[in-house]
Formats: structure tokens, C-alpha cells, sequence
């Protein structure tokens, strides 16, 4: 196999890990934000909940939940899961980072002096317009870095597909390299996901600046 076969087959994994990766962003990113409410609720019963949820996605293997997730259909309703593999594979790392992305903006949200809520309500601001005029835009800026560290992750985690034999870049390599018995197809997937963190990198680190403002 040539190299221009080797990085065209590549590429159709790499394709597969894209969409994991921005489908997974999609869902996780606004559902760790409901679930940061859930946990800072001053319902005890809420609250409890939502902890328990976070520490059962943060304390098992990603691995484990992608199994559970697609299997689990089957095990409890007897339902069909062919075709259901992709799906599951979003499921599971959607709820899995938001649980991380919750911890996430607990923290940023926590953060911020009460001084800023008192002199919203002075401003006649009512709850929701204070914290997404006011509070939300600073809590994204003290964030960011944290964010960028789980975006680089996860990256790197759509490697974990292959677990339900979704076919991304990763296992695509390691198909290639069986085949030609050689470690090359696994260096260059490295180079990609190298050159997908970094590209991940500075789109967070523009972010950053246009939030400087905010200092």
C-alpha cells in the first residue's frame, strides 16, 4: 500500500473522529451547564442526584460507559441495536464530559464575587439577565483554560471508539498497520491527532483573546 492510499484511508478515519468530537461538544458543552445548576441547586434531592451522576461518570472508565450505553437498550427493553452503534457512542461521551464540564463551570460560577449579583439586582437586572449579561460571559473567560484542557482530551479519546467497533481514525490505523505489518500507518495517525489538538489550541486560545476584555 502507497502512501497516498495509507493517508486517504486515514483521512476517512480521521473524519469519523471529527464528528465524534464536535457532535460530543455539541451535546456535552450545554448539558454540563444544566447539570452545574443541578449540582449548585439548593434543592437537597436535586443536588444529591447530580453529584451521584458526576461521581459515577468521573469514577468509572469512559470505556465501561460506552458498553453500558450500547448494550443496555437491549439488556432492558429487548431492543434491536443494529445501527445503534454510533449513536451510543455520542451518548456515552456526551454525558461523560458533561459531568466534567459541569465540575467545570461550577467552579467559574462560584467564582464570582456576590458583588457583581447585588449591583445587577441595584441595576434592576432580574436572575436570568444577570447571569447571561453579566455573569456568564466573565465565568466563560475564567473557564476557558480549563475547557481547552477537556477539548484536548478529548481528542484524544475518540480513540475509544473502537470499543463498539466504530471505525475511526485510530482503529483505522491499527487495520492498516496489521496489514502491512508496519508502525508507520500509527505514526502518522499520531501526527494527526497532533496537528488536531494544536488546530483545537489556537481556535480556544482566540477565544481567549476576544474574552480579554473581561481582565
Amino acid at each position: 500500500m502507497n502512501l497516498a492510499v495509507m493517508l486517504k484511508q486515514l483521512s476517512e478515519g480521521l473524519i469519523v473522529s471529527v464528528e465524534i468530537f464536535l457532535l460530543t461538544l455539541l451535546f456535552s458543552l450545554p448539558l454540563g451547564l444544566l447539570v452545574s445548576f443541578g449540582r449548585m441547586s439548593k434543592n437537597t434531592i436535586i443536588r444529591g442526584l447530580v453529584k451521584f451522576y458526576i461521581s459515577i461518570m468521573r469514577g468509572t472508565p469512559l470505556m465501561l460507559q460506552l458498553i453500558v450505553v450500547y448494550f443496555a437498550p437491549y439488556y432492558v427493553f429487548g431492543k434491536n441495536i443494529n445501527g445503534f452503534r454510533f449513536p451510543a457512542v455520542i451518548i456515552a461521551f456526551s454525558i461523560n464530559y458533561a459531568a466534567y464540564f459541569a465540575e467545570i463551570y461550577r467552579g467559574g460560577i462560584e467564582s464570582m464575587p456576590v458583588g457583581q449579583y447585588e449591583a445587577a439586582e441595584v441595576l434592576g437586572f432580574n436572575r436570568l439577565q444577570t447571569f447571561f449579561r453579566i455573569i456568564f460571559p466573565q465565568v466563560i473567560k475564567r473557564i476557558l483554560p480549563s475547557v481547552t484542557n477537556e477539548t484536548i482530551t478529548l481528542v484524544k479519546d475518540t480513540s475509544l471508539a473502537f470499543v463498539l467497533a466504530e471505525v475511526e481514525m485510530f482503529t483505522m490505523a491499527k487495520q492498516i498497520a496489521a496489514k502491512q505489518s508496519s508502525i508507520m500507518p500509527l505514526m502518522v495517525a499520531g501526527v494527526f491527532y497532533f496537528v488536531f489538538n494544536a488546530v483545537v489550541a489556537m481556535i480556544m486560545e482566540g477565544f481567549e483573546k476576544k474574552l480579554s476584555y473581561y481582565r
